[in-house]
């Protein structure tokens, strides 16, 4: 096997051996001949090939030095297809409507998802392969999560199709599927408080305490926790999890009304917080790795 082929295992990628099976993917899509479409990791080219008779545009970034040269020289004589080395996670999103149909690197999944749905230029539609845990993960499957709360005001998130193992080489040893992402509109919270949604959410979930009742008491008064047991059906003893979708709107809701500066204070900034926290992490976790091939 090639060096390129490894360092693409080493990316955690499986590659679509199909043609036929992509085909009929993009098929059940909305992706049409007007539309500007981006693809991560394409690999060979096997999806990039069946973008480029259905769509104005495909943009596919590929990491591999080795594969985006073998991209470039493959769809040379395609003047709908632009190939970009480099770190999709480091790449300039649009600021026009576009769409996005790739087959994502599984190790980075959660890293792609947040970078394009937390956009200030969101894809209007997404099809993404990627293991079936993380896509129940954004579809809040078996409980909702704190991805999937922070996502669903703004997705609609569905699973649209079940791959087999043997769709892939290497064959993934766990089940992939693909997910959809399609952007609502209008949103199910405005554009005015969205920052504060999501701050108020970061919080419930990452405050550590037994219960979200005692993480509340802290932006509750009591008297405001009791009308919300007595009027939203809500279980002080419950956890974030717990609660489902359309709870943690009702209680942002309440929160809006009720809530004073002292309490917005304390939830303020919550979420860039959690990714200062996750940055520092990954950066630990990178020196971890690089003195274990050191040694």
């Amino acid at each position: 096997m090639s060096s390129s082929f490894h360092q693409s295992i080493f990316y955690a990628q499986h590659f679509l051996k199909d043609p036929c099976l992509v085909a009929s993917l993009l098929d059940r899509c909305t992706i049409g001949h007007d539309d500007v479409v981006y693809e991560i990791g394409p690999g060979k080219g096997i999806i990039t090939e069946q973008l480029a008779r259905r769509c104005k545009q495909v943009v596919a970034i590929e990491k591999d030095p080795r594969l985006s040269a073998l991209l470039l020289q493959k769809f040379a004589g395609m003047p709908n297809v632009s190939i970009h080395e480099g770190d999709f996670l480091h790449y300039r999103l649009p600021r026009k409507p576009y769409k996005m149909f790739a087959n994502i690197p599984f190790n980075i999944t959660k890293a792609i998802v947040t970078r394009l749905t937390a956009a200030e230029y969101p894809p209007e539609d997404a099809s993404l392969v990627m293991q079936k845990e993380a896509a129940e993960m954004f579809l809040g499957k078996p409980h909702e999560s704190l991805r999937s709360v922070l996502l669903k005001p703004w997705f609609e998130v569905e699973i649209v199709h079940r791959f087999r193992h043997r769709d892939f080489v290497p064959e993934p040893r766990v089940d992939v599927v693909m997910l959809r992402l399609r952007k609502r509109g209008p949103p199910l919270v405005s554009p005015v408080v969205r920052q504060c949604f999501r701050d108020f959410v970061v919080y419930g979930f990452t405050t550590w305490r037994p219960t979200l009742g005692s993480v509340l008491k802290g932006i509750f008064t009591g008297q405001q926790l009791k009308h919300m047991r007595r009027e939203l059906g809500f279980d002080l003893d419950a956890t974030p999890t717990s609660l489902t979708f359309e709870q943690w709107l009702n209680v942002f809701e309440y929160f809006k009304n009720v809530g004073n500066e002292q309490a917005m204070h304390t939830i303020m900034g919550s979420e860039n917080q959690l990714i200062q926290q996750q940055k520092r992490l990954q950066k630990v976790h990178r020196t971890r790795l690089y003195w274990r091939k050191m040694k």
